[in-house]
């Protein structure tokens, strides 16, 4: 055994074991390696359960030591910070089917100026586009192609890998197939994703599908695919995804010193993120490296709000409805996959659920880059529903707060030049910061700066 704990020719550990299994109670497990989305029985979607008494052999001391040495190392695959907790996460593939590229270990960052504007001075934001295709996707996408690479290496015939996207999916499922070596194929609504988004499975050779409908008429063409032809699901209702994107909230954790936030606000589309978030706090809980839980906000656009409609009667009753269009086209979704899922976490953690109008979403991106951030849109979701929380007295004035960014601000360079040219319909673009035009002389551009610096002292 090496010091990471993992045998040093397949770096299959046999001390761990996961599994699907059915997340109605279903009896049965299934083989990770299985191609697998549903329960046999009754059709409800699979989750990765882990031999948890195996966890508790070693012991929170031990994990925190573990986990601690691996944080950015260069031992493979440990550095990447879904890699580095792979017992916990994805103990059945062999270090040479790994297909990683050090995602994870994003930074958090103290909102100092930004909370200071709104009353928190303990706000944080988990800078989670920070990362190689630029959003969180990619967590979750390393632990599907890794096995789908191991699976190959058994000689499972996986001709393709496929997903239906809003952008980052298609963006992530594409680079990683392009590094292992795996025909990737993306389905993408048409026009209702920005260009940077585009380009990304394009550039890495993905073979790309722009169809004239929405994200779920894509989502409905790709499963069928997936169960006709053969071609290997990526979308998020596979639950090797939900694995990577756990260990979300297991990071945040640890980069506050195993202390837990008050509060962690994260946008919800398909609403496998929040699912993944929960799943990885309660794992956390179950291993004695927490001892209590964070509350969880999950936000919504109006546009593309089924979870919020839900939530409203006490998740009672829930309708799919279709999502209209929104800036934060990445959750433009009405008819999220994960829906049960969600709602499971969010009962278990008493969750809150909250939706922000395309004005509020404009208005808090713009106010947040103004301090130095530089939000997508669905962070801006998120900081609404944070600042709705705070004025209702939910969240208080002392209390930690983590809002997740799901990807990098500049996927979304469109949104933000058409908001400072005044060009969004619909928007005031009160607070738009146009460039200024002049010509090169001396005299013109010193009275156009000091004019603005006037202008902005108010």
């Amino acid at each position: 055994m090496t010091a990471s704990g993992t045998n040093s020719a397949s770096g299959v550990d046999g001390s761990f074991s996961c599994w699907f299994e059915c997340t109605t109670g279903c009896a049965g497990r299934w083989p990770l390696t299985d191609v697998l989305y549903r329960c046999p029985k009754c059709s409800g979607l699979l989750t990765v359960a882990h031999d948890q008494a195996a966890w508790k052999r070693v012991g929170p001391a031990e994990w925190k030591a573990r986990f601690e040495a691996r944080a950015h190392a260069t031992e493979w695959p440990f550095g990447s910070g879904v890699w580095g907790k792979r017992e916990v996460v994805c103990p059945v593939v062999a270090d040479d089917n790994v297909v990683s590229m050090f995602e994870g270990h994003t930074n958090l960052f103290w909102a100092r100026r930004y909370g200071a504007q709104v009353g928190l001075e303990d706000l944080w934001i988990k800078l989670c586009g920070n990362t190689h295709t630029g959003s969180f996707k990619d967590l979750g996408m390393t632990v599907l192609v890794s096995v789908v690479s191991q699976m190959r290496a058994e000689g499972k015939n996986i001709p393709a890998v496929a997903c239906a996207s809003t952008g980052d999916t298609s963006a992530a499922l594409a680079a990683y197939a392009a590094y292992a070596g795996i025909p990737a194929i993306v389905l993408l609504p048409r026009d209702k994703i920005s260009t940077a988004q585009l380009i990304q499975p394009i550039s890495n050779g993905a073979i790309t599908l722009s169809l004239e409908t929405d994200f779920d008429g894509c989502m409905k063409i790709v499963q069928e695919i997936a169960e006709r032809d053969g071609i290997y699901l990526a979308n998020s209702m596979n639950s090797l995804r939900i694995e990577g994107q756990k260990t979300v909230g297991m990071e945040i954790v640890q980069q506050f010193d195993w202390e837990v936030p008050e509060w962690i606000i994260i946008p919800g589309g398909n609403l496998g993120n929040v699912s993944a978030l929960g799943k990885g706090l309660l794992e956390l809980r179950e291993m004695g490296l927490i001892d209590r839980l964070p509350n969880l906000i999950c936000a919504q656009a109006e546009r593309a709000n089924p979870l919020y409609r839900s939530y409203l009667t006490g998740f009672e009753q829930y309708q799919p409805i279709e999502a209209q269009t929104t800036l934060a086209n990445a959750i433009q979704i009405g008819n999220p996959v994960s829906y049960q899922r969600a709602v499971r976490v969010l009962k278990e953690f008493d969750g809150i659920v909250e939706q922000a109008t395309e004005q509020e979403i404009v208005d808090a991106v713009v106010e947040a880059d103004a301090t130095g951030l530089f939000n997508c849109p669905h962070t801006g979701v998120a900081l609404v529903a944070f600042k709705k929380a705070l004025a209702r007295g939910d969240i208080s004035r002392n209390d930690r707060v983590v809002v997740v960014s799901t990807a990098h601000g500049l996927k979304f360079t469109d949104f933000k030049v058409n908001y400072h040219r005044r060009a969004l319909d619909g928007i005031r673009c009160d607070g738009a910061n146009s460039e200024i035009v002049l010509a090169p002389r001396y005299q013109d551009v010193r009275d156009a700066i000091f004019r603005e610096i006037d202008r902005r002292r108010g």
